[in-house]
């Protein structure tokens, strides 16, 4: 099969790219508004693009009405938000924080789940995801024709989970990636867990 981009719709495009650039990376995405509700939403188009600054980015499209997503909007406001990495057993909240609420009602209080302290950020984390990052706005760029934002932050402060950490012979941070377990997102309504981890040496 060969598909002609040029030939097909944006929806069509969305979904071919999706079902084929797999497993994505999710942000789950904490951001306050600017009255200071929680908003909390997961995000696929989603890497690490740099690590001098660590810069981290995510696009965010619009809603039906034409409007941006709140995610966007807070942090354009604020400048400062919380990328949680989740785990497979955090699938069901991840996907249900992804509803439609207006802007004065928090998924937070929707899906029941408890926020702790983040020390190095003003925002706190969510208690049951093991790793999260404190970041701050460095840049938004709008492109495409939908439009969309891609949005640009850099890591202040990490979290991650005593128990699924420890130091290699080299003195760095080893995070075994099975304990962490990071919810990847498929094509569709389809995700998956890790599974199987397996080694294979760069050449010298």
């Amino acid at each position: 099969m060969i598909l002609d981009f040029k030939e097909l719709s944006p929806n069509h495009v969305y979904h071919t790219l999706t079902q084929t650039v797999v497993p994505r990376p999710i942000a789950w995405v904490l951001s306050k508004t600017a009255k200071g509700t929680l908003n909390l939403a997961p995000f696929s188009y989603f890497t690490a693009i740099s690590s001098d600054p660590a810069i981290l980015m995510y696009a965010v499209g619009q809603k039906p009405t034409g409007e941006y997503k709140d995610s966007v909007v807070n942090v354009e406001a604020t400048q400062e938000l919380v990328i949680h990495i989740a785990d497979s057993t955090l699938a069901h909240e991840v996907t249900q924080s992804a509803a439609s609420l207006p802007n004065d009602e928090s998924e937070l209080d929707l899906l029941d789940l408890a926020v702790c302290e983040f020390p190095g950020s003003s925002l706190p984390r969510i208690e049951k995801a093991k790793v999260a990052f404190a970041c701050k706005l460095h840049k938004v760029v709008e492109m495409g024709e939908l439009p969309m934002k891609l949005v640009f932050v850099e890591v202040t402060h990490a979290y991650i989970d005593d128990e699924i950490v420890q130091l290699d012979d080299k003195g760095r941070n080893k995070v075994d990636a099975l304990k962490l377990d990071p919810l990847a997102r498929l094509g569709g309504a389809e995700f998956a867990s890790l599974g199987e981890v397996f080694k294979s040496a760069r050449p010298k």
